[in-house]
């Protein structure tokens, strides 16, 4: 069994993971737009070309988060995490039982 700590670990891991795929999401579409405006009124510019690296550099770290993302869910066994999970339900005693 593994300790607590790894679990608990694994959890914030992925939710970080999860934070920064957006981010990388939302870089990937800024500069997709970006690149398509620069290259439509400017082609072949130094700006145009910014944009692009921009995009590619984006694109693969919105790739490789989503990978490690991905193993990591596949290495917990994805289920999802329960942190307030009820406990077993107490019957209460009564002292005429």
């Amino acid at each position: 069994m593994a300790p607590k700590t790894d679990n608990i670990m694994s959890l914030r891991a992925v939710r970080q993971l999860r934070r920064v795929r957006t981010f990388y999401a939302a870089g990937v579409l800024l500069w997709t737009a970006a690149a398509a405006w620069t290259g439509w009124t400017h082609p072949g510019s130094r700006q145009m070309w910014v944009s692009l690296l921009l995009l590619t550099v984006f694109t693969g770290l919105l790739g490789t988060a989503s990978l490690w993302l991905r193993r990591l869910q596949a290495a917990t066994g994805n289920r999802p995490a329960h942190h307030a999970a009820p406990r077993q339900a107490v019957t209460p005693r009564h002292a005429n039982a």
